[in-house]
Order: C-alpha cells, then structure tokens, then sequence
C-alpha cells in the first residue's frame, strides 16, 4: 500500500471509526472527514474516536460532504491514495420525512467526493451502499446481478443513485471502485437508533421492547468485525489485475433472522423477561434481507465469522462499559 493515505468519511460513525481503528493498528495513514451531524450526540461519535485521536497516524477534517470547496481542498492538501466512503444520512424512515435533506448529503456529497477523487488522482474508490436497494426482492437469497429498480425509500434511492453516480465516473475518468452493499450492522458502538442495541438498552430498563408487525420479517444481521473485514479485503483488492474495475458486492452475514427470533435472543443474552409492545408495520420497511455471498466470497475471500447471538453478547458487554 502506497505512502499516501486512506480517507475515510463518516469517520466518527459506527462503522468509520471501527474501520478506522483496524486501519491504524495494521500501519496505515488515516485522514478522516466527519461533520458531527445531530442525528445522534456527538458525544457519543466525538467517544468513538477517542482511540484514533491519540494516535500518530491519524488526522481528522470537520467538513461537510455538501461544501464542495472543503471537500476538494482536502483532496488537494493530502492526495489520498485510497477512499472509503461511509459518511451518508441513514435510516429509512427519516429519509422518508426528510428527502431533500437525504439527497443533498447521499447524492450531492457522492458527486464532491468523486469530483476530489478524480482531481487527486485516487487509486481507489469504495461506496458504502446498501441491502435496502433490493427493495421487497422477491428472490432469495439477494444477489448483485438482481435488479434493483424499484426502491420503497428515499434512503435506497440514494444509494442506488450513489452506485450509478460511481459506474459512470469509473467508466468516464477509470476510476477502480466497488460498492458494498451492507446488510443490518450491529455490534459495539452501533448507532443509538437501531433496532439491537435500542433494544439491549430498552431490555436492561425493563421497558417492553416494540415489535413493527407480527415479528415474521427477517433481517440478515452483520456483526460489525465482520462488515470490517469486507471492507479491508475490498481495499485490498480493488484496482488490482485481478478483479473487473467496477464491482459490487454484498458484505452480509448470509443468515437471515426473524424478528421474533432476535427479540428472544435478546431476553436470553440479558437474562430479561421480554415485554413486547406490538405495532403496524412502517413505511419503508422491506419484508426480509438475506445476502447471497457466493461473489464475495469467490473474489474477496469475505466469509462472517461471526453468530447472531455471539454478536448480541459482545455488544451487551460493551455496553456494561
């Protein structure tokens, strides 16, 4: 890997500062970008960094992805040799009452990035997208080559968009990049509004925990380890002989759980009686995600090491303190 460093964007997130964590102990120079959006505290992001900060090869830019003259200015101060995109507004719903807000930072942001990208001479380009794009796919499990042309919400029609905004920059200017499709990360430091660590939370109070329909919808859950580790053999693959220039790959645990079944996981791992508070499906919401991981683990070698509930009693004991 080149002198030059990698930026990461959503540096301070769940996933960025986990990513940026692994990065800096294998030796590489990090610069990342987060602007502390108030979707959630940015105590808890400005904590997610805590280790990163005190290590020599990191430096952090607060900048938003909309300002497109900081943007192409830190391309031009540090000329990284690698991005990995993470930085998007998240969540269905939100996006839902909010889609202007949603396309100016997932769209826009996208164009800034790889504008800078393309003017630094960047070797390669990894999006974070996501399993939402398969919208109520009918086929399971979800492949890449399925078509993807009916998202049920802003958020996933941004992240399309974003991959259609990343092949045509890689077919006009040959930038190499490949777009993860994550599927239902979850883990320690995962964000405050997601369904396991909202419930974990919800459990230890003795609060009942709130079930969006009858409990049969599926989520193929990733732990956080193992959506790192996609991204690290992406960074290492991409732009290599090896490999077709532009790719995309599902990075998903490849067991799909009900949502009855994880609530009842929940319950076991905190050894809580579970109070369940039943609710209507909400809008935007898919039926079930379940990564086929036949192409990533053909080209990548990404294989998830880790179980749901092994996941579930690693976060629970993160969130001890």
């Amino acid at each position: 890997m080149p002198d030059r460093p990698i930026l990461i964007t959503g540096c301070a997130g769940f996933i960025g500062s986990t990513l940026t964590d692994r990065l800096l102990a294998e030796g590489h120079r990090v610069v990342g970008l987060d602007n502390f959006c108030d979707f959630y505290s940015e105590e808890i992001k400005r904590k997610n960094l805590a280790a990163a900060m005190a290590h020599d090869g990191f430096e952090l830019i607060e900048a938003d992805l909309r300002d497109r003259d900081a943007v192409l200015s830190l391309f031009a101060k540090y000329t990284p040799a690698s991005v990995i995109h993470l930085a998007a507004m998240a969540g269905v719903r939100p996006s839902i009452e909010r889609p202007a807000y949603y396309t100016a930072v997932n769209v826009d942001g996208t164009v800034n990035l790889l504008d800078g990208a393309v003017s630094a001479g960047v070797e390669r380009f990894l999006f974070t997208s996501s399993s939402s794009v398969y919208g109520n796919n009918e086929k399971v499990p979800f492949g890449e080559s399925d078509i993807v042309d009916h998202p049920i919400s802003p958020y996933a029609a941004t992240k399309k968009s974003g991959e259609l905004l990343c092949h045509s920059y890689h077919h006009i200017h040959k930038l190499p990049i490949f777009c993860l499709r994550l599927f239902t990360v979850f883990g320690p430091r995962q964000r405050p509004d997601l369904a396991i660590g909202k419930f974990l939370r919800l459990a230890k109070e003795g609060k009942p925990i709130p079930m969006f329909g009858d409990g049969s919808t599926s989520r193929d859950y990733t732990f956080v380890d193992d959506i790192v580790a996609g991204y690290c053999a992406a960074l290492e693959k991409c732009g290599t002989a090896a490999l077709p220039p532009y790719r995309i790959y599902n990075i998903g645990g490849n067991h799909p759980v009900s949502l009855s079944e994880m609530i009842d996981i929940i319950g076991q791992v905190t050894g809580q009686r579970i109070t369940i508070d039943r609710k209507p499906m909400q809008m935007g919401d898919v039926e079930r995600t379940y990564a086929d991981l036949t192409r990533s683990k053909a080209e990548l070698g990404y294989a998830p090491k880790t179980s749901l509930i092994e996941g579930i009693r690693k976060q629970w004991q993160w969130m001890q303190g």
